[in-house]
Parts: structure tokens; C-alpha cells; sequence
């Protein structure tokens, strides 16, 4: 395979090796300037981290440390055995297989389903092993509440779920190809991003009620306050609602979600068990700052930009796989190419993704602390946080920090006590000071 560039007579083709590089640093370069471009004016105040460490528990947060670094491995082992059995079927499938991909050939785009919903399943079941120890794990230490019965109807409805989805993607993906063989990677990006938007609005409403059960907040004084925190927010909310979150876990949080009218606050039934007044307070404010902020279309802005580099790198890197494994884009037996560089190249868009979101949530931490004026009921809900979700208040290593979506729990800590300082607010004193 050669990529044509350059624009004069005498340019000849560019090996598919260098156009193949080129494309992913620029795919990069790009994803680290949307990150610039759509992190938040201003997160708050600078974190006061080393002063925060005295507000959890060291010998809690060790044992955090310990469970956490566990679930981190297998997750990255269940990513490989994943990746691994992509690559096997995109360069070294089975005579069997091949014939049945040959036949599913014979109607390209239907064939491109079924091997998509295939691929979706076989993929779901290699996660199995994985997902059953770090689940098992989780009840241990007393974050998971489900039983194996119940956690396994939960992965069955959850690869169903996605083999309906890879189903209609591979179908897509392989009428593209087959449409516009070499620049199906544009309208691909058209579908990423159309996938990303409704996937946003539809999931909270549509596949959350699939796994959770939802009831309205009864009039009271939570409800009364939470909707007055949101006028007070300058955000519509329509109601509030609880989520039976502790037939799986005891962990805490809340979200909000909708459009317009149809917004609603969400709060886990543990939250409500669990956290005081201020720290509900806290969180609901935090919620309310990501749609106060539009925090929904930085996200999917970024989507919007980094997909094109993205897809050509998929074209450009699957048809290269495709080809070395015998097999033509726009037919089924291409799809294992496709679909390995599609979580490649995901997963590492996903690390400047990861960025953005830490700076995003900083961001509505700051909103938080703005529109409660309470540091001490922020800092009470970190410390819940930690404990109930058995997270490391301060995870080390660049690995865990470029894995995660929030900032850690002693920069959250940082920041409240430093907005306590800029304001003349007493917070209180540490329950662990550090040794002098």
C-alpha cells in the first residue's frame, strides 16, 4: 500500500509506513491543542496538595493504594487479551473462521453484521475471567454488593447491548468502504461524532433504566434545597430523582442529565444514606457547574476534532493490517483489522481525552465552591468519596494519573482549603496532620 503525496509531477508515492506516522503525530498534536483549546479559563485556586494529605487516613488510603494498583492491572490485562485477540483474528485466523467470513462475504454489508455482533460477543466473553476477579475483588473489600447471578445478568445485558451496536458499526463501516473506497474516512467521521451526540443525550434515558431503577425525590427538605442550589446555579432542572446504585455498590455519586426541561438531578440511594447536608450540597453543585460551564460540548467538541485524524489513521493503519492478514477493505473478513485499530487509536485519543476531563473537573469543583461558599462541606465529600469508592486520595505514577478522568482527591482537597484561605473561611483542622 502507498499513500500519494506532495503536489508536484515528480512526487511519488509515500510508503505507507511513513504516511501511517506522520498521520499519528499529527493526530496527537492535535488532540493535545483541543485540550488547550477546551480546558476551562480557570479551574480555581492553586491546590494546596501537601497541606490536603492530612485529611485521609493513611492507613485507609494504603489500602485504597493497594486495591486500586490490583484493578488497574487487570484492567490493562483484560485491554491486552483484548487487543491480542484482535490481532489474532486480523493475521492469524483459523481456516474456519476464514471459510465463514468468505461466506459472510457473499452480502458485504448484512455479513459485516453478523461478524461485527461476532466480534462484539467473542470480545465480551474474553473479559470474563478478568472481570470476574476484579469484581470479586470489589466485593472483598466491600465496594461490590452484587452476587454472581445478578452481576452476570448484568454483563449479559451489557454485551447484548454492544454486539447491537457493533452490529450496526461494522454494517456502516463496511458500507462506507465499499461506497467510497478511498475517503470512506470522512463520512466515518460524520458517524463517530453524530454517535458521540446522541450517545450523550439517549444513554442516561434510554440504556440506564435497562440497569438501574429510578423514583422520583419525595418533596422535603433535600429536594427543596438541591432545586434551589440549581435556580441559584442559573440551571432548569425538571425534578430529582434516586437511583438504586447499592444493589451493585456502595460507592456515592450523583449526576445530572437531560435537555431543557426534561434535566434532572439523579442522586445514588448511598449518597442520600450517607452523605450530610453539605456534602450533598457539594455535589450536587459540582454536577450542576459541568451543565452551568456546558462541559457536555467541550467533550463532544473534542470528539468533533480529534475524529478526523483519528479515522484517517484507522483507513490508513487498518487497510495496512487488512492487507497483511489476506483480506480487502469492504469485506467482513477486514473488520478484526478495522476493529483493532479503532481501539488503538481510541485508547490513546482517550489519554489527551483524560486530560481535558481532569481540567474540566477541576473547573467544576471551582463552580462548586463558588456557588456553595462552604470549603468545608466540599472537603467532607472527598473524604466520603474516597472511603466509599475506595480510591486513592493521591494515586502514584504517571500511569494512574494518565488513566484518570478526575483530579485526585488531595488536589479536590487542595483546592477547597486553598478557596477557604482566599476568603477568610476557618475549614476545620486535619484528623491526620503530618509528623513535624
Amino acid at each position: 500500500m502507498a499513500w500519494r503525496g506532495g503536489s508536484g509531477g515528480g512526487s511519488g508515492p509515500v510508503p505507507a509506513a511513513i504516511a501511517i506516522v506522520a498521520v499519528a503525530l499529527a493526530a496527537a498534536t492535535v488532540a493535545e491543542l483541543a485540550v488547550v483549546l477546551l480546558a476551562p479559563a480557570s479551574s480555581g485556586p492553586e491546590p494546596d496538595a501537601a497541606a490536603a494529605a492530612g485529611w485521609f487516613d493513611p492507613a485507609r488510603a494504603e489500602a485504597a493504594r493497594d486495591f486500586q494498583a490490583g484493578q488497574r492491572v487487570l484492567f490493562l490485562a483484560g485491554v491486552g487479551i483484548e487487543l491480542a485477540a484482535l490481532a489474532a483474528l486480523a493475521l492469524g485466523r483459523p481456516r474456519r473462521l476464514r471459510r465463514l467470513l468468505v461466506r459472510l462475504g457473499a452480502r458485504p454489508v448484512l455479513g459485516a453484521a453478523a461478524a461485527g455482533a461476532g466480534i462484539s460477543l467473542l470480545l465480551a466473553l474474553l473479559a470474563l475471567p478478568t472481570g470476574l476477579i476484579a469484581h470479586g475483588r470489589a466485593v472483598d473489600v466491600g465496594l461490590a454488593t452484587q452476587g454472581i447471578g445478578d452481576w452476570l445478568a448484568d454483563r449479559g445485558r451489557g454485551a447484548a447491548i454492544a454486539a447491537v451496536l457493533a452490529a450496526a458499526g461494522a454494517a456502516i463501516l463496511i458500507a462506507l468502504q465499499r461506497r467510497l473506497p478511498r475517503l470512506w474516512w470522512a463520512p466515518a467521521t460524520a458517524v463517530v461524532v453524530a454517535y458521540a451526540i446522541v450517545g450523550t443525550w439517549l444513554a442516561p434515558v434510554v440504556l440506564a433504566p435497562v440497569f438501574n431503577d429510578f423514583e422520583e425525590l419525595p418533596p422535603g427538605p433535600a429536594r427543596h434545597a438541591l432545586l434551589d442550589l440549581a435556580a441559584r446555579a442559573g440551571v432548569a432542572v425538571g425534578d430529582v430523582y434516586e437511583v438504586d446504585a447499592s444493589r451493585r455498590s456502595t460507592g456515592v455519586n450523583a449526576y445530572v442529565d437531560g435537555i431543557g426541561s426534561s434535566r434532572r438531578i439523579v442522586l445514588y440511594d448511598n449518597l442520600l444514606d450517607r452523605a450530610d447536608a453539605p456534602a450533598l450540597r457539594a455535589v450536587v453543585a459540582h454536577e450542576l457547574g459541568h451543565v452551568a460551564d456546558h462541559d457536555l460540548r467541550r467533550g463532544l467538541l473534542f470528539v468533533a476534532i480529534v475524529a478526523p485524524l483519528g479515522m484517517l489513521l484507522v483507513a490508513l493503519a487498518g487497510t495496512a493490517l487488512a492487507s497483511r492478514g489476506g483480506a480487502r477493505p469492504g469485506t467482513p473478513a477486514a473488520l478484526p483489522a478495522f476493529a483493532l485499530l479503532i481501539t488503538l487509536v481510541g485508547f490513546a485519543l482517550s489519554l489527551a481525552g483524560n486530560q481535558l476531563s481532569r481540567r474540566v473537573e477541576a473547573g467544576a469543583d471551582a463552580f462548586a465552591l463558588e456557588l456553595t461558599g462552604d470549603p468545608r462541606g466540599f472537603i467532607e465529600l472527598q473524604q466520603r468519596l474516597a472511603e466509599a469508592n475506595h480510591s486513592d486520595p493521591d494515586p502514584p505514577g504517571w500511569l494512574a494519573a494518565a488513566l484518570r478522568t478526575h483530579p485526585p482527591a488531595v488536589d479536590r482537597v487542595g483546592a477547597a482549603l486553598a478557596y477557604a484561605e482566599q476568603h477568610g473561611i476557618d475549614p476545620g483542622e486535619p484528623a491526620f496532620p503530618p509528623a513535624r
